[in-house]
């Protein structure tokens, strides 16, 4: 499987990042299938910091779904949502995974989550509301063991 991560510098050896900020799937190293996504988040980002930055490529040994403990979420479901959410807004929430893998939960999605957390829209609509969204992936490594499946392939520069 080939993998995705847009970053400001080159990422040759992904490490485990602790965020300044609550996000989906918890700490870790932040992966996607899409190129576009990656490409998209480094766009955003070299903006931003006025600044170039990278597409890094991996391959990722799917054998690794075998042997490590993984979470999956194909759709958004109620599971997911429970778990971006404890994600999102328990600071002292930890999980066990590995590895967690399903949906990007974007600035659109994000603005559906507030009504859901004000109380404004129920779960099951939230969840009907998220299947119409065209929702990329993302891929969190959250142990040194994980990280070891990913192998760098290269790193294109997007320029501002």
């Amino acid at each position: 499987m080939i993998l995705y991560h847009g970053s400001l510098v080159r990422v040759e050896k992904p490490v485990l990042l602790q965020p300044s900020r609550t996000l989906d799937y918890g700490s870790g190293f932040y992966t996607t299938t899409s190129f576009e996504q990656a490409l998209q988040w480094v766009k955003r980002k070299s903006a931003e910091q006025k600044s170039s930055g990278f597409v890094n490529k991996y391959e990722f040994d799917e054998a690794a779904f075998k042997t490590l403990k993984v979470l999956r979420f194909n759709e958004p479901n109620e599971q997911w949502v429970d778990f971006v959410m404890k994600n999102r807004t328990e600071p002292n929430f930890q999980h066990d995974y590995d590895i967690v893998f399903g949906p990007v939960a974007n600035d659109k999605v994000y603005a559906q989550f507030a009504l859901y957390e004000a109380g404004l829209i129920s779960k099951a609509t939230l969840i009907q509301e998220l299947k119409t969204y065209l929702l990329i992936d993302q891929m969190l490594f959250h142990t040194e063991e994980s990280l070891s499946t990913l192998n760098f392939v290269e790193a294109k520069e997007v320029e501002l």
